[in-house]
């Protein structure tokens, strides 16, 4: 039940510090607990992050060992002197852009202060820490990192439903104008392509190696960017559909559209059946009669309007799915 309540990094981090300090301990640190401190700050939530901020606090650290070396050998151990390590280190480490490993070089100098003396085997020591110490937590992220592809999946799926309902809403306020629709899937639809683009990013950091395919890598990325940038469409749909106050039959043709795009956004390829329908039905606008009155020029042309952004919407789609394979 305990493992319901605790996240796979705290999990990862108890590994890697116990996993330091044994180490530490067998070849004989005279301050295995370091080790382990060192491991909790050197744990991240992905693989390619993590390369990194291991990498800047080694070196923050051996920067932080070096001017502590220099002032508390040249000034002695004074808390001035730590003040002043603080004023002259923080600076230098964030020029050398380890910002990253501000606070593993605090731990490593604060034992030499510690301390109270600059000696050869001390600074190899705190060494000898921080490579047993970060190299754990390396080693833990290298070995293990959780898909994310189950929950790509699952936000996939919540979209594609949230865009099916936003077109039942299109074609529903085409046949009945006095119908309020308030717009709430179209944020939904919007916040989970954020949290969807967000776990994407993420697994790409966890990905060492890359493929020969950079698109079968980057393919939840450009869905949910697609996604976005369909969104952007819709909005632009619903400004159109509340210039519909009348009822027409080129409204209750268009609403037939949106009734089967609201089908075929949840299949994993594009299909084409809304796109042919378009066509279909632009040809069919054609050959109609010009509008009797103002009211019905206005109402026919926020239709035409609105098919276009159906088509934009499409293009997008076509473009997008036929390469990714992935829902429509």
């Amino acid at each position: 039940m305990i493992f319901r309540f605790v996240g796979i990094r705290v999990i990862k981090t108890a590994i890697a510090s116990i996993c330091a300090i044994v180490a530490a301990g067998l070849i004989g640190s005279p301050n295995p607990l370091g080790a382990g401190l060192l491991a909790i700050l050197g744990v991240d939530v992905t693989r390619k992050r993590s390369i990194q901020t291991v990498s800047a606090r080694f070196f923050a650290s051996l920067v932080g060992l070096l001017m502590a070396s220099l002032l508390f050998g040249l000034l002695g151990f004074h808390l001035w002197v730590l003040a002043l390590y603080i004023l002259l280190a923080f600076p230098a480490i964030v020029r050398l852009n380890f910002k990253e490993g501000i606070v593993t070089s605090s731990v490593v100098t604060f034992h030499i202060y510690g301390a109270g003396a600059v000696t050869l085997a001390g600074v190899f020591n705190e060494v000898v820490l921080l490579l047993v110490g970060l190299g754990s937590a390396s080693l833990v992220n290298l070995i293990y990192m959780p898909s994310e592809e189950d929950k790509l999946v699952r936000i996939r799926s919540d979209v594609d439903e949230r865009f099916s309902r936003i077109f039942q809403q299109i074609g529903r306020c085409l046949r009945d104008p006095s119908y309020a629709w308030d717009g709430r899937e179209v944020i939904e639809a919007n916040a989970l392509a954020d949290d969807g683009i967000r776990l994407a990013s993420r697994a790409l950091e966890n990905l060492l190696l890359r493929s020969d395919d950079v698109r079968e890598d980057e393919r939840w990325l450009v869905y949910f960017y697609m996604r976005k940038t369909q969104l952007d469409h819709v909005q632009n749909m619903m400004q159109l559909i509340s210039q519909v106050y009348e009822q027409l039959p080129q409204c209750l043709l268009v609403a037939k559209l949106f009734d089967q795009l609201s089908r075929d956004v949840k299949e994993p390829h594009y299909t084409g059946k809304t796109e042919q329908l378009l066509l279909e039905l632009e040809e069919m606008f054609r050959a109609m009669d010009l509008p009797a009155t103002r009211q019905e020029f206005e109402v026919r042309s926020a239709v035409l309007q609105l098919n276009r952004e159906l088509y934009s919407f499409l293009k997008i789609a076509k473009k997008d799915k036929q390469k990714k394979q992935l829902a429509a």
